[in-house]
């Protein structure tokens, strides 16, 4: 598994940040390559992707979510293997940290060469900034405030 960490200062606050990472169907307003968010519950989520002009479909289940400071998540069943973090750390007012950190198995050849060429930490980075962008922006609004709790306690990256 390859892993990639990046983080974004943004020019909001903390709540704000959160409760807008939290609105997973606006996804494909930032993140490049993500075609659709579908939420199903409060813990699960459908994708669609498509990445060097090969598309996939996978399901993620958030496994440790705590308002205002992380949610965590892996990917359940299919072909697309990865689990991640993102974190938020209020550094004043109304300036946040945001940290993503996500493991990612490439699987097919054009995902495999992406990720030597380091094509997808790249665009993890894009992917950021472009969520600066949209949260400073305004973004969308209310979040989910729920906690999930972890059932195993080596689930959290």
């Amino acid at each position: 598994m390859s892993t990639v960490k990046e983080t974004v200062d943004v020019e909001v606050p903390l709540r704000r940040a959160y409760d807008q990472w939290t609105q997973f169907e606006e996804f494909p307003n930032f993140m490049e390559g993500v075609d659709e968010v579908t939420q199903l519950d409060d813990q699960h989520n459908h994708w669609t992707i498509s990445i060097g002009g090969v598309r996939r479909e996978f399901d993620t289940e958030i496994v440790d979510q705590l308002p205002d400071d992380r949610i965590t998540w892996r990917t359940v069943g299919g072909e697309t293997q990865q689990r991640g973090s993102v974190r938020f750390k209020r550094l004043d007012e109304t300036h946040t940290r945001v940290e993503l950190t996500m493991e990612v198995e490439p699987t097919g050849i054009a995902e495999k060469g992406a990720d030597a060429l380091g094509m997808i930490d790249r665009r993890v980075k894009g992917d950021l900034g472009r969520f600066k962008d949209y949260v400073e922006a305004g973004g969308t609004g209310r979040g989910w405030r729920g906690r999930i709790r972890p059932e195993d306690p080596g689930t959290s990256l």
